[in-house]
Formats: structure tokens, sequence, C-alpha cells
């Protein structure tokens, strides 16, 4: 898809890269550049052809599962999504960010905790900035038990499926509208 200024921009790992953006948003003229396994170090590694070509006016991100999976700390986590910011506001500085909390899943449910930590930290950061928002998409996931809704993802216990993909839609549609 060729780089469209002012649009949206959905950047992130495999659960961006399998969300269909046009079914879910139809004639929306939303961007894709999701790509599995991706962390936040690989969207800030590759912004200069993932991010910067669209000179997008709104970014949604979901990164940051695989950030914890790998090993980082919720302080490197949230460290590296703030120099993700910094790189966005300096070569698209009016660029809104809609950052994706990392949602809870049956297959790295082990990891919530520092999921959790993550999460907390970046939901300062963005609370620090107006041209931030943090959108929690994890809690909607959850059984009455409070643990990850197996209804919710394909097989791997990871990946959303499309009862899953409905409820980040419904979600993302709402502040979508809120900041055009």
């Amino acid at each position: 898809t060729p780089p469209r200024p002012g649009g949206v921009l959905f950047v992130g790992s495999s659960s961006i890269r399998l969300w269909d953006l046009e079914r879910a948003f139809p004639g929306c003229g939303f961007v894709n550049r999701g790509f599995g396994g991706s962390t936040l170090a690989d969207s800030i590694r590759w912004f200069d052809r993932v991010i910067r070509p669209h000179a997008p006016a709104l970014i949604v991100v979901y990164a940051g599962d695989n950030d914890i999976a790998n090993g980082l700390t919720p302080a490197e986590t949230a460290a590296d999504f703030a120099r993700l910011v910094a790189l966005t506001h300096r070569h698209v500085p009016d660029a809104r960010i809609v950052y994706l909390t990392i949602k809870p899943s049956v297959a790295r449910w082990s990891m919530i905790d520092r999921q959790r930590e993550a999460n907390r930290r970046i939901e300062g950061l963005c609370a620090a900035d107006e041209r931030l928002r943090y959108l929690d998409v994890g809690a909607c996931l959850l059984s009455d038990e409070g643990r990850p809704d197996p209804s919710f993802f394909v097989e791997d216990g990871l990946h959303l499926s499309d009862r899953g993909y409905a409820l980040w839609n419904e979600r993302v549609r709402e502040v979508i509208r809120e900041l055009d």
C-alpha cells in the first residue's frame, strides 16, 4: 500500500499483522504495517520504512507482548515505547499515538504480572502527553474468573480469534471517532 500522508497507520506485532483492517473498518483506507514477532525495538529499527513514509495523523501500536516474552523487563519495554514516541514526534510531530495494551493470553498467562507492570508504566507515559492515548484492550478478553477466555483466541492461545478482534474493533473504532 503506498503511503498516504495524514492517514491511520497500524504498527506492531502479529496481532496487528493478522488484523483484517478492511473488514474491521471498511472503506477507511487504514494501513497495516504489522509484522510477526516484532517488538517495540523493531518498530524503532524499521521506523524509516514502516512509519515515517506514511506521515500518519494517527498511529495504532500493538507491541510489547513479544518484548516481555523475549525477556525484557517492564521498565525496558516502557523505555522502548518512550523511544518510539520520541522518534515519531521528532519526524511526525503532530501524530497521535494510540497504544493498545499488552493483552493477557492463554499461551503467555505466566507472564501476566510483567505484562501488567509494563502496561502500568506505559499508561503513565501516555498520561503525560496529550498526543498519546492508552487503550486497554486486554480486560475485555478475560472471563468472569479473571483469566483469558479461550474463545477469544485461536488454537495457539496467543493470537486473537474473530471474536477477539470484534472486541478490539469496537474499542479502537470508539477511540478513532473521538480523536478524529
